[in-house]
C-alpha cells in the first residue's frame, strides 16, 4: 500500500526533459513509482492534481537561514517552503555555524545577525549536524564550511599575511569538516578577513575539496571594477585544481560595470569548454542586500568590528575615511536601510534622506549609523544590477537559481526589519515573470536550474529529480498562477500558485496552506 499518490499531474521531472502526464506514488518517504498507475491500487491518501505541474522540490544552494539564525528561530522556514523550496544549503559566503574554534569563529556571523545573546553547544561540524537532528526543521538542510570561519577560528581578529603552517592547519580543519558531512567550502573574499587570503591559499584549500569530491562556492573578490579579474582568478583556481566551482550570487554592480558581465559570462563559457567545472547562481532582482560597512574603504573594517568602530570614532581618521568614500561615487539615494537593530527609526529610509535630515554629508551619516548600531546595519542598494544582465545570465546553460538569503515568515514583520523580497519570492518570480510573462526560459529548463542542476552541483544525492527510489521532495503548482508577491516596501507576503509541497514523503503544504509539518532532514555529503 502506498502512503500517498499524486494523480493526473503534468510531471516535469527536473532533468530538463519535456513534461509528461504521469502519476507519482510515494511510500516510506521515497518515490515508489513515476508512471500511469492502473485503475486499481491501494493508498492511504490520494491527491488529484489534474492540470497542475508536478516537479521536484526546489534546491536553494545559497541560503542564509543559518547566518541570520532563522534556522533556529523560525524552524518552519515558511517563506521558502511556500514557494516550493524543499532543500537549502547553508554555510555560504565564507561564514558557517561550524566548526566553532572559540568566539572568533562565530564572529564571522556578526555582519548578518546580532550574536550577543546567541551561544552554541557544538564545536565540530558533526556536533552541529547532530544538534540539528535533535530539532524539527522545516526543510532539508546541508552546510558548507565557511573559509572565514576557519580563518578567524585560527587567527582571531589578526589581519595579516597567513603563515604556511596556518594554511595547513586550516586545511586539516577543512578536511575534518568534509569527513563529518560538509558539502564543500565557501569563501567571502570581499569581506575584511578573507580579503587577505592569497590565490595560493585558496588553491591549497580547493585541492583538499577536489580530493573529497566537494564543491567550492565563492563570493568572489569583486563585483564592480574587480569583476573580470575576480572571475579570472576563480577560473584559474578551477583550472589548476580541478575543483567543482560555484560562483555565488553572480552579478555586476553599478551601471558603469554592467557591460563587463557579457565578457565575464563568455569567460565562464570558454572555461567550461576547456574542461573547468564552473557554474554560477543568480537571484532575479536588480537590487542587492548587503552589510553597510562594505561601503567603507577596505582598510577600515580590517581587524574586526571593534577595530572598525574605533577607527570610525577617531576624528583624525574620519576625514580620510570620508574623502576616500567620496571618491567611490556612490548614489546614496538608492541605498536604503533594511536592518538596524539599535535605530529602528531609520529602517526603510534612504541614506541620502537620513543625511539631509541631520544636515550632514551621506558619508558622515553612514559612519554615524555604523557607530550607533555597533557595525550591524544591512542595506538595499536599489537598481544597482542591470535587468538585461539578469536575463542574459538566467538563460546561460551554467546558471543556477538561488535566493542568496534567509527564510522568514509573515509574522516577522513585527521585528520592524525589512528583508529582501528574494526571501519570499525568488523561485516563484522566475516561474511567473521570466518563464510565463517574458518567455525567456521554458518551464522545463527553469525547473532544471532549480532542482537537479543545483543538487548535482552540491553532490546532494537522491534529490532534485522525480525518479523511483529518490526522496519524495515534490512541489505542485499552477503554472498560470504562480507569482511572487513580496516587495521592498512590504516583503512579508507569501508567493501564490504553489498548492502542495511534499518533503520526505510528508505533506507540508496542502491546498496552499502550511500543515505545520516539520519534515526536513539534516543532510550530509
Amino acid at each position: 500500500m502506498f502512503d500517498l499518490v499524486i494523480k493526473n499531474g503534468t510531471v516535469i521531472d527536473g532533468s530538463g526533459a519535456k513534461r509528461t502526464d504521469m502519476d507519482i506514488a510515494i511510500m516510506g518517504g521515497k518515490i515508489a513509482a513515476v508512471e500511469k498507475l492502473p485503475g486499481k491500487f491501494q493508498t492511504k491518501q490520494i491527491i488529484d492534481v489534474k492540470g497542475k505541474i508536478v516537479c521536484p522540490g526546489f534546491v536553494d544552494i545559497l541560503d542564509h537561514s543559518d547566518s541570520f539564525w532563522t534556522l533556529f528561530t523560525i524552524p518552519r522556514l515558511d517563506s521558502k517552503v511556500m514557494q516550493g523550496v524543499t532543500t537549502i544549503i547553508g554555510g555560504n559566503c565564507g561564514s558557517s555555524l561550524a566548526p566553532v574554534l572559540g568566539s572568533d569563529s562565530v564572529c564571522s556571523l556578526r555582519k548578518w545577525v546580532n550574536m550577543d545573546n546567541i551561544s552554541v553547544n557544538w564545536t565540530r561540524t558533526k556536533e552541529f549536524l547532530q544538534e540539528l537532528k535533535k530539532r524539527d526543521i522545516g526543510l532539508n538542510f546541508g552546510t558548507l564550511v565557511g573559509h572565514e570561519t576557519l580563518r578567524r577560528g585560527l587567527m582571531g581578529d589578526d589581519v595579516r599575511k597567513i603563515k604556511e603552517s596556518e594554511v595547513k592547519s586550516i586545511g586539516k580543519m577543512l578536511g575534518d569538516a568534509l569527513n563529518e558531512g560538509a558539502f564543500g567550502m565557501s569563501t567571502g573574499l570581499v569581506f575584511s578577513h578573507s580579503k587577505m587570503a592569497s590565490t595560493g591559499e585558496i588553491k591549497y584549500l580547493t585541492g583538499i575539496l577536489k580530493s573529497a569530491d566537494a564543491c567550492y562556492a565563492s563570493h568572489i573578490r569583486g563585483e564592480a571594477e574587480e569583476l573580470l579579474p575576480s572571475v579570472n582568478e576563480t577560473i584559474q583556481v578551477g583550472r589548476e585544481t580541478g575543483v567543482s566551482i560555484e560562483i555565488s550570487h553572480f552579478k555586476s554592480i553599478g551601471k558603469k560595470y554592467w557591460p563587463d558581465m557579457e565578457r565575464a559570462v563568455q569567460m565562464i563559457d570558454l572555461a567550461n569548454e576547456e574542461g573547468v567545472n564552473i557554474n554560477f547562481d543568480i537571484y532575479p532582482y536588480d537590487t542587492t542586500g548587503s552589510v553597510l560597512y562594505i561601503l567603507l574603504p577596505d582598510w577600515v573594517p580590517e581587524g574586526g568590528r571593534k577595530r572598525m568602530i574605533e577607527r570610525l570614532k577617531d576624528q583624525e581618521l574620519r576625514g580620510k575615511i570620508v574623502k576616500e568614500m567620496k571618491g567611490m561615487n556612490r548614489d546614496y539615494n538608492n541605498i536604503i536601510v533594511s536592518i538596524c537593530p539599535n535605530m529602528r527609526e531609520v529602517v526603510g529610509r534612504k541614506i541620502g534622506d537620513i543625511a539631509e535630515s541631520q544636515s550632514i554629508e551621506p558619508e558622515e551619516a553612514i559612519i554615524e549609523l555604523l557607530i550607533s548600531a555597533g557595525g550591524h546595519v544591512i542595506v538595499f542598494d536599489k537598481g544597482v544590477l542591470g535587468e538585461k544582465n539578469i536575463e542574459k545570465e538566467m538563460q546561460n546553460k551554467y546558471c543556477i537559481i538561488s535566493s542568496a538569503d534567509a527564510a522568514y515568515n509573515i509574522e516577522y514583520v513585527r521585528s520592524g526589519e525589512l528583508v529582501h523580497p528574494r526571501c519570499f519570492g525568488t523561485f516563484a518570480r522566475v516561474l511567473g515573470k521570466y518563464v510565463r510573462q517574458k518567455g525567456l526560459l521554458g518551464l522545463e529548463e527553469a525547473i532544471y536550474k532549480m532542482t537537479s542542476l543545483p543538487a548535482q552541483k552540491m553532490g546532494i544525492t537522491k534529490r532534485g529529480l522525480l525518479k523511483k527510489d529518490y526522496f519524495a521532495d515534490i512541489v505542485i503548482f499552477d503554472e498560470q498562477k504562480i507569482n511572487d508577491c513580496s516587495s521592498f516596501e512590504n516583503p512579508y507576503q507569501y508567493s501564490t500558485g504553489v498548492e502542495y509541497v511534499v518533503i520526505n514523503g510528508k505533506l507540508v503544504v496542502d491546498k496552499g496552506v502550511h500543515t505545520g509539518e516539520l519534515a526536513g532532514a539534516v543532510l550530509s555529503k
